[in-house]
């Protein structure tokens, strides 16, 4: 097995091939080009305004620094988003496969996120749902308190006690912290498994690879900062201490079938082999990041389904930290309990964004709902400040993801098929609503 190379922490420049003017296999110039490359100096454009908003862009350095030397005013952004929406229209494909009339569904909506995301910077307030469904493709259902509430009965009876629930969470779980010292061993042990586990299944670029560092002052907890030619940057926060169970949680998710995967297949398929721009660019208020939050996350149960997950974690991880191996069933009992809460941190962003609840009483949500420890739930208001309704991405488009696999016969007992399906999606520029 290849070892992970420790490449330089500088983030290398990596140049994607000029878009072409035509479609591999296609008859004469590809009419999305020219849209393609607006849309992509864009997105390029809007950063100027939202640092938080290219999240990656490895096409060509000159479109970046033109548009940051031109630095184009929100209304001027907006006003080409709106030109380029009344031009697609008439651009829909009538042949050319089911990948290029994805291509054109993902430009036209793409576009609309970017025009939703400058009115939002423009001032715009729009409610919880309603920024879902604009940014992301979605709509986010409503889980009642109920729902929580067996989730919390169960752990109740599984961690009796006599002090409050949230507590006897905290202090059990506190039990299974990676030593700071082991951290990096457990962590490059848990990404090797995953990458081993993924290359089975999926082809990936012989020069592929990654850069692990580990950072603090961040409202994340893990971050994959892709730089192109197949590399990334994977950054892991140790502001909090970091359980066992998070290990293989990031390695999955950040690297392996998770983002890294995600990025570099987008980059071999459809923007070196394909020439289209777009997808040179990652634009983080978008569709996309459904996608890319859902994959990754159930990325974590494709690589590691049913007991493989709790056997490699007990052999292999557990002795790594120094925690005892005997643990581990009770312990994977407790995470996935804790995992059906996930969606008590989209109701407590619902109800604080929308201005039901204040900032601490969505912290108390957390505790009580999420059983986050109360410095987690700060870091988590954090994160909700700064990214809003993107918290749906994690819970619902894991779900979404993994019914759209499971749709197509991508089930726990038909393996080889489910990272078909996956690594196919992972190929593709589908959108949340063809998930349907």
């Amino acid at each position: 097995m290849k070892a992970i190379p420790l490449i330089s922490l500088a983030i290398v420049a990596a140049c994607a091939p000029a878009a072409r003017t035509a479609t591999p296999g296609a008859q004469g110039p590809d009419p999305l080009a020219p849209v393609a490359e607006r849309y992509t100096r864009l997105v390029l454009a809007l950063g100027q305004h939202d640092r938080d908003y290219v999240d990656a862009y490895y096409g060509p350095p000159a479109w970046q620094q033109e548009e940051a030397a031109a630095k184009r005013p929100l209304a001027a952004i907006g006003a080409g988003a709106d030109s380029l929406l009344r031009v697609l229209p008439a651009l829909e494909p009538a042949g050319g496969g089911e990948l290029v009339r994805l291509r054109h569904r993902y430009l036209t909506r793409q576009l609309e996120a970017l025009r939703a995301r400058v009115a939002i910077l423009g001032g715009q307030r729009l409610t919880f749902q309603d920024e879902a469904r604009a940014l992301y493709d979605a709509e986010v259902p409503r889980v009642p308190e109920a729902e929580f509430q067996q989730v919390l009965a169960r752990l109740d009876a599984l961690l009796p006690g006599t002090e409050p629930l949230p507590q006897r969470v905290d202090q059990y779980r506190r039990r299974f912290v990676i030593p700071r010292e082991r951290l990096d061993t457990v962590f490059r042990a848990a990404v090797a498994e995953a990458r081993r586990r993924t290359l089975q299944h999926v082809t990936l670029p012989a020069n592929e690879s990654f850069t692990i560092e580990y950072v603090t002052g961040k409202s994340w907890s893990g971050y994959n900062w892709y730089q192109g030619n197949a590399r990334s940057l994977i950054q892991v926060n140790t502001d909090l201490p970091i359980f066992i169970d998070r290990a293989l949680d990031l390695a999955a998710h950040e690297g392996y079938p998770g983002h890294h995967v995600y990025n570099v297949l987008l980059e071999q398929h459809l923007v070196r082999e394909r020439g289209w721009p777009e997808f040179s660019v990652y634009p983080l208020f978008s569709p996309q990041s459904l996608i890319a939050e859902g994959s990754a996350n159930f990325g974590i149960e494709v690589a590691f389904p049913g007991p493989e997950r709790l056997v490699f974690e007990r052999d292999v991880l557990f002795p790594l930290a120094g925690l005892d191996p005997a643990k581990a069933a009770e312990y994977a009992e407790v995470r996935e309990l804790l995992g059906r809460l996930s969606y008590a941190d989209n109701e407590a962003a619902r109800r604080y964004l929308d201005g039901e609840i204040t900032r601490e009483q969505a912290a108390e949500w957390l505790q009580r709902f999420a059983l986050t420890a109360p410095e987690r739930a700060r870091q988590r208001m954090g994160f909700i400040d700064q990214y809003r309704s993107y918290v749906i991405n994690y819970n619902l488009g894991r779900d979404m993801v993994r019914r759209f696999v499971e749709s197509r016969g991508g089930t726990a007992d038909q393996p080889a098929r489910r990272w078909e399906v996956f690594s196919g999606l992972l190929s593709s520029p589908r959108l949340p609503s063809g998930l349907q």
